[in-house]
């Protein structure tokens, strides 16, 4: 399925999505893969749902975590903290929409970024509209071919 008009942007925009591929500013990827607008397309190494752990989540959003301060372990509340991190992450989980365990969510809601899963064609036209209204968005998409997706 095309997912995208035939005008191209400097964006990574997802182009077409199969049951065994993602196409992504037409480059053909055959396993899960994970991106920001801007920047590499990054093999995510997750085949199915179960797979997922939260430094997966951190690659997919592409963050990398700040030093702590010795006084943080002073405030529970205090939101965890990330460089480089999306205002949301899409998490696309194959042909049908699973939902990830909130104990691996955890780290990355506490940083207040949002966290969606939906199937993966739902993700990658989510992921283009957002992207195209210049919003800070992380996807990560996952093929339909594992019917296992837990």
């Amino acid at each position: 399925m095309q997912l995208q008009k035939v005008e191209r942007s400097a964006l990574n925009t997802v182009t077409r999505y199969g049951d065994s591929h993602i196409d992504v500013n037409d480059v053909r990827y055959e396993n899960a893969i994970c991106f920001k607008p801007e920047g590499p397309i990054t093999t995510w190494p997750v085949r199915k749902v179960s797979d997922i752990t939260t430094q997966l989540l951190e690659l997919a959003a592409g963050v990398t975590a700040r030093p702590s301060s010795a006084l943080d372990f002073l405030d529970d509340n205090a939101p965890s903290s990330y460089d480089n991190a999306p205002d949301i992450l899409l998490i696309g989980t194959g042909a049908k929409q699973v939902f990830i365990s909130p104990q691996i969510l955890a780290p990355l809601l506490k940083a207040r970024i949002g966290i969606e899963c939906m199937d993966s064609q739902a993700a990658a036209r989510t992921y283009n509209v957002l992207m195209s209204e210049g919003r800070n968005v992380a996807v990560a998409l996952m093929l339909n071919e594992d019917k296992g997706n837990d």
